[in-house]
């Protein structure tokens, strides 16, 4: 997961390199890149893909995490979540 937030960080970056470099096989120069710019936009995608995934998840908060075990078969049962129990 969270390699998938550091590639949107990293997108504007490549974006803005790619469109660099084809802008100067056509002729045109450039100055210095705008590293604000970069990182602003890099980290709005970053803070957009936090609240979308919290916006987007179930709440497991009122839940408890059973984690994933090897069977006595060798099957792997995946982990889950399932509802507290009463005491």
């Amino acid at each position: 997961m969270w390699f998938g937030r550091i590639l949107l960080f990293l997108a504007p970056f490549a974006g803005y390199f790619v469109w660099r470099e084809f802008s100067r096989r056509r002729g045109r120069e450039h100055g210095a890149p705008p590293w604000a710019w970069l990182t602003a936009a890099g980290a709005l995608f970053f803070g957009v893909s936090l609240l979308v995934t919290g916006l987007t998840r179930p709440d497991t908060r009122d839940q408890v995490y059973v984690p994933a075990e090897v069977g006595p078969d060798g099957r792997v049962s995946e982990g889950h979540f399932e509802p507290k129990k009463a005491p």
